[in-house]
């Protein structure tokens, strides 16, 4: 039972029904001719007086403000019965947002619990993984300058590297190029981006601390040390918590309002009036009702 109470749509269910019998205490909605300003109303109107003037308000400045309350009840009420809120898209707007704030309110009443952005977490896993990351050292061989024996030359340079190991001087190695020789530790993108996707791909199997190779590229042939390789991986709840945190509240919030949408749709029957020469059996059947618009 406890945990029932605890779900937002329970707590938003049980808040709109006393919404709905404070709002008939109040007078029936605006149609009502009985208008009460309530004490709770009279401390916000003088707090809100003392914030502006730094004093509280008079007797006589108290009573203004309570007829200027009156006055915008008045004119509130008479503007819907007029209809004169029915055409106007800023007011329908903001009566959206009011309705939609109220359910947003209660979302936030109930923070998630540890378990529930863990779960989240866990089922998001992929939006806050870290990407991979490399760092390696590089000779380039250029076929276009060495033609048919770039393989060969590729094969006896390893060979040297090899022996020479991960500290190897390759200064008076390879051929000149623009790529840097070594790249401290990048996510594979930066990797991507500078080297290409076949490289990339290319050094994903290479074991750290060997030269190896050669890899080709767009470019060329390398032949490749890696150093170093961070795979990629989900970061513990405490290091995430605010963004995880900010993310299961939206959630909530979305879910709350589409089952208060689908709960009013209920009291509703929905036409869609279509154009008589739209099509010549739409004059027939030109509604379309129940549910939700299509």
């Amino acid at each position: 039972m406890r945990s029932t109470l605890r779900e937002p749509l329970i707590q938003f269910l049980a808040l709109g029904l006393l919404l709905f019998l404070f709002f008939e205490w109040r007078g029936g909605g605006s149609g009502g001719s009985r208008i009460v300003v309530t004490h709770g109303e009279l401390e916000h109107l003088a707090s809100g007086f003392a914030r502006t003037w730094q004093r509280p308000p008079t007797d006589e400045e108290l009573k203004a403000l309570v007829d200027d309350r009156v006055k915008e009840e008045i004119a509130a009420r008479e503007a819907v019965a007029s209809g004169l809120d029915r055409d106007d898209t800023i007011i329908r707007r903001r009566l959206r947002q009011k309705l939609e704030f109220v359910v947003e309110d209660t979302v936030e009443q109930a923070p998630p619990t540890d378990a529930d952005l863990k779960a989240w977490l866990d089922t998001h896993a992929d939006a806050f993984r870290s990407e991979a990351q490399v760092s390696f050292r590089q000779v380039f061989l250029s076929p276009e300058r060495r033609g048919a024996r770039a393989s060969a030359d590729a094969a006896q340079i390893l060979a040297r590297l090899r022996v020479a190991g991960p500290d190897a001087d390759t200064a008076r190695l390879g051929d000149a190029t623009m790529l840097p020789a070594e790249l401290p530790l990048e996510p594979v993108r930066e990797v991507r981006l500078s080297f290409g996707e076949g490289f990339a791909r290319g050094i994903e199997a290479l074991a750290p601390g060997e030269w190896a190779g050669p890899v080709q590229s767009s470019y060329g042939l390398h032949l490749v040390l890696v150093r170093e390789r961070v795979p990629a991986s989900v970061p513990e709840l405490a290091s995430v918590r605010p963004e995880v945190e900010r993310e299961v509240v939206a959630e909530r919030r979305r879910r709350a309002l589409e089952a208060l949408y689908r709960r009013l749709l209920e009291k509703y029957t929905v036409e869609i009036e279509r154009p008589a020469s739209s099509s010549s059996t739409g004059s027939a059947s030109a509604t379309a009702a129940a549910g939700a618009p299509r």
